[in-house]
């Protein structure tokens, strides 16, 4: 799952398409109403920090007006969604690497079904950002810390080149808020989930693979282990392989298993899930015996990597029984 270079074309206005230079001016505006509201002791309502909770009642304070000061990140997440409780550590940590370049809003899609909609988000975790009140689509998908940097990095750049916006430095005590609370005693499994965790962070997959696979070996049942391994051995499938070698294959070829899952995982680590899924639930169909077999349980597989509780794995459960009964 490499990032793909963030392109300006990817700029779009969340009213219009307007012009680069309009949004720039109207950030500069909005930023000198700021800082008059500041004088008057701030934005009613706004959030505060590196790292808060948004909703469809904060949008326009929290995202749109703050976003003509500091970019705004925001992390498309839910409850149930395995990946989005990996990757929202990674996010957190970063706004605080970061130390006020950009600030992290959190949107829960269930409870703001609206905003994501209006986002166009089809599957989460979905992480976007609003500069100067225009929206920059960035990535979905649990990435690792390296990957989530470079797409930072460059979002950074586009708001400083195109926009005049630099961020802000920390507010005051912000560098504190992950120190006020209590710290936590970690039992070994923590640990060694820490690890594991790390390990993929940093790109090291066949590390991160045996740390989980030593978590499991000890705690056969722990969910966030057997999503951690199912992720990690999937980027691992496809770290070296040749995109459009597959395409070419799985188009090709529908009736080859081989071929289909190959083309599963890339639609996997591509976001596009509903595809993956789908794909392999037609192989299931299509195929008998061996062939049949092997492509269930690579579906299955696929549904570690989501967790059972994702929405798109009840529905794939479902059309997997229909072929298969």
């Amino acid at each position: 799952m490499q990032p793909r270079n963030m392109s300006m074309s990817g700029v779009v206005d969340l009213a219009a398409v307007k012009a680069a230079g309009e949004a720039a001016q109207k950030a500069q505006e909005a930023r000198e109403a700021a800082a008059r509201a500041g004088d008057q002791g701030g934005l009613p309502g706004a959030a505060e920090g590196l790292v808060f909770d948004a909703s469809e009642a904060t949008f326009e304070t929290d995202i749109l007006q703050r976003s003509a000061q500091v970019p705004v990140v925001i992390d498309f997440w839910a409850e149930w969604c395995g990946p989005c409780k990996q990757l929202g550590p990674v996010l957190e940590k970063l706004a605080y690497d970061y130390a006020g370049r950009f600030v992290l809003a959190k949107i829960d899609v269930d409870s703001n079904q609206a905003i994501a909609q209006q986002f166009g988000i089809q599957g989460i975790p979905a992480v976007m950002a609003v500069v100067a009140g225009q929206l920059v689509p960035l990535f979905q998908g649990a990435l690792n810390e390296s990957q989530v940097r470079q797409y930072l990095d460059q979002l950074i750049q586009v708001a400083e080149q195109q926009f005049g916006i630099v961020g802000t430095a920390a507010p005051a005590g912000a560098e504190d808020e992950r120190a006020e609370a209590p710290p936590v005693p970690q039992s070994p499994e923590d640990i060694a989930l820490a690890a594991a965790h790390d390990a993929l962070d940093k790109g090291d997959l066949g590390g991160a693979i045996q740390a989980y696979r030593n978590v499991l070996a000890q705690s056969p049942a722990n969910a966030e282990a057997k999503v951690g391994l199912a992720q990690a051995e999937l980027l691992k499938r496809v770290q070296e392989s040749d995109p459009a070698k597959i395409r070419e294959a799985a188009a090709s070829a529908p009736d080859d298993v081989e071929a289909q899952i190959a083309a599963a995982d890339l639609d996997m680590v591509g976001g596009h899930v509903e595809d993956a899924l789908g794909r392999l639930v037609e192989a299931v169909r299509r195929t008998f015996g061996e062939d049949r077999d092997k492509a269930r349980l690579h579906l299955l597989e696929l549904f570690e990597v989501l967790g059972a509780d994702d929405p798109r794995v009840v529905q794939a459960r479902g059309a997997l029984a229909r072929v298969l009964f």
